[in-house]
């Protein structure tokens, strides 16, 4: 990244640190949550979010599909959220505390069941992992308290690549802060800014020609915190490539 755009965007980072912070360590609000699969995770490829083999990808079980209230159509992918069982003594594990999970799935409703996705209730699907962390297994469904949170990740943030020559995907994601990503721009070495759309999950499209060019991004986030990565992708780019920014929100 070149040292303006680095300087500029570390400036929008700070003005909007105190705001984002007391937004995402907000109130605490109910729900409750279940499990999926074995304590070996079971259900961890791709998913709603599009994220892939989770524990390649850095998200291994700490990890939630979240039901329709929470999924905002997949808006609310890469967000992380802190649960405690509550109110529940029977199934919840004494002083177990908080997990911390990040959303990468989706829990879709059944309106034949009753299912505890439907909306307009507020529920977490976790790792049978994360869940014995906080209860016992065999309560199959219990009480919980949650509340967003800044998401702590390692490294700068992962754009993958994918589609063909006339249409271009890439998945956003190993994003710090917020988590959730709001809006992408992509750039290449001979256009100017495009307007990336949203195709599904974190996935984010073009319909440009940008092979052979090198490739910058610009990020937000839900918060309204962005950053600029100068040409993150060289410009002999392979579909099916991942590529790392020096940087994170």
């Amino acid at each position: 990244m070149a040292t303006s755009h680095y300087l500029t965007a570390l400036v929008l980072f700070m003005a909007f640190s105190v705001q984002a912070m007391a937004e995402v360590n907000g109130t605490w609000y109910n729900a409750h949550a279940t499990f999926y699969g074995d304590m070996s995770g079971g259900a961890t490829m791709q998913g709603a979010c599009g994220y892939g083999d989770l524990f390649q990808q850095g998200y291994g079980l700490k990890t939630a599909a979240l039901s329709m209230a929470l999924f905002n159509n997949g808006l609310t992918c890469g967000a992380c959220f802190e649960i405690m069982c509550v109110n529940d003594p029977q199934w919840c594990i004494p002083n177990a505390g908080t997990i911390k999970v990040t959303a990468t799935n989706y829990c879709p409703p059944n309106y034949v069941d009753g299912s505890w996705c439907n909306p307009p209730q507020k529920h977490f699907d976790l790792s049978m992992s994360m869940f014995t962390k906080i209860a016992i297994y065999k309560a199959g469904i219990i009480p919980v308290r949650y509340r967003r949170i800044a998401c702590v990740k390692s490294g700068g943030v992962k754009f993958q690549l994918a589609g063909n020559p006339y249409w271009l995907l890439v998945l956003v994601y190993n994003v710090g802060n917020a988590g959730d990503v709001y809006d992408v721009k992509i750039k290449g070495s001979k256009t100017g800014w495009l307007q990336m759309t949203r195709n599904w999950g974190m996935n984010w499209q073009t319909g440009a020609n940008l092979v052979g060019q090198s490739l910058s991004f610009h990020v937000t986030t839900s918060d309204g915190r962005w950053i600029q990565f100068d040409d993150v992708v060289p410009w002999n780019w392979q579909f099916k490539q991942t590529y790392q920014g020096k940087y994170n929100l």
